[in-house]
């Protein structure tokens, strides 16, 4: 058990999550102020191996674990996050006004199913703010990702011009964006994966991406598969790649492969954490073979070991992000996770972890791997 395991995540859990949650990022952005605190940081938690470099839609990444979307939505954690060793961050997801978001109580922990939901609804400072913080913080020593989405008070006919305006005021400043149109916590939201909602909005962008940024779409967990293989072509042709997945509003757990508390299942919001391993890597599988592994892919979703990242890999993700597992194992998960990612290239005999993406879909008997080992 882990120094945060075993004393620092018993307080944290005696506090409301969302106060847990902001005096965590009040801590990573002091800490991310001072070089000294950076280099202990770095000194305890990062890891690095020539194996896990990877490129991907254009953009070189010195590990392929991210930070998804949510944990640093208003970008004032970057520094301490990437003295940490994260390979990427995605930040957000923001939106072109301030807003306050859901009443609380919006977050929820459910440690019995090593679980959370939210219904947080977007609340963020604005892209003004994030902008005037991203143009302070000086060079990125990793890939930045900026996850856009649209003020609760948007008509839906009125969302491609809102994603215009965040992202024109943020394109200097990341190196890839992600259109957010599956959050399940922002009413009338997930209606923009309608392919041809979807297609105005991606149209937009494309309209205005002048430096011509990598352009991603977070895709929900809940999407069917006839929704998904409509979607397919337009993705190929109008974005850079998908994240696979949001949360889930799901509680069935012949979809889950696992069975909820009984508050988590009755807690109304985006379901994410561990129950959540087995349907996001289902979608990841699925755009994969419908893509024929054209369409890059971003995978997260119920993350707590290299395994469960190895395992979206091998179904087809180039990329994974955590986010969850953190709140239960702490930072350490990530140089786990990473270290472990590299011992598991090398028993399989790869050189690098671009050869593991979607090897699970390989026939050839000359190019199939041992089994990965199940979690804990």
């Amino acid at each position: 058990m882990t120094f945060y395991e075993r004393w620092l995540r018993p307080l944290a859990f005696r506090l409301d999550p969302e106060t847990a949650h902001a005096l965590a990022v009040d801590a990573l952005a002091a800490a991310g102020a001072l070089p000294p605190a950076r280099s202990l940081l770095k000194s305890l938690y990062a890891f690095e191996h020539p194996s896990l470099r990877t490129r991907v839609a254009g953009l070189d990444f010195p590990n392929p674990v991210g930070l998804a979307a949510g944990f640093d939505k208003d970008c004032r954690a970057l520094s301490a996050l990437a003295a940490a060793g994260f390979g990427f961050i995605e930040a957000g997801t923001l939106t072109a006004e301030p807003q306050g978001g859901n009443p609380r109580p919006r977050l929820f922990r459910y440690p019995e199913s090593r679980a959370v939901v939210n219904r947080m609804g977007f609340n963020n400072d604005g892209v003004e703010a994030a902008s005037r913080r991203l143009a302070a913080l000086g060079p990125r020593p990793v890939p930045l990702g900026l996850n856009l989405g649209v003020n609760a008070d948007v008509p839906a006919e009125e969302a491609p011009a809102a994603y215009v305006r965040a992202f024109t005021r943020l394109a200097p400043h990341g190196d890839y964006f992600v259109v957010n149109v599956s959050c399940p916590n922002q009413q009338g939201l997930r209606r923009l994966q309608e392919k041809l909602r979807l297609e105005k909005i991606l149209a937009a962008l494309q309209g205005v991406n002048r430096f011509a940024k990598p352009v991603f779409v977070k895709l929900s967990p809940d999407l069917e598969l006839a929704e998904l293989e409509g979607l397919i072509p337009l993705l190929l042709e109008a974005s850079s790649g998908v994240v696979c997945t949001n949360t889930s509003l799901s509680r069935d757990p012949a979809l889950l492969g696992t069975r909820l508390s009984q508050d988590a299942a009755s807690t109304r919001g985006g379901l994410s954490g561990a129950p959540l391993r087995e349907l996001s890597t289902r979608a990841i599988r699925e755009v994969y073979r419908l893509s024929g592994g054209r369409l890059p892919i971003i995978g997260c979703g119920g993350i707590f070991s290299a395994e469960d990242a190895y395992e979206k890999i091998r179904a087809g993700a180039s990329l994974v992000q955590l986010y969850t597992g953190l709140v239960y194992r702490g930072l350490g998960l990530l140089g786990e996770v990473q270290e472990g990612l590299a011992r598991l290239l090398l028993d399989h005999g790869l050189s690098r972890v671009g050869e593991a993406v979607g090897r699970s879909h390989a026939l050839s008997p000359a190019s199939a791997d041992a089994p990965v080992p199940a979690p804990d």
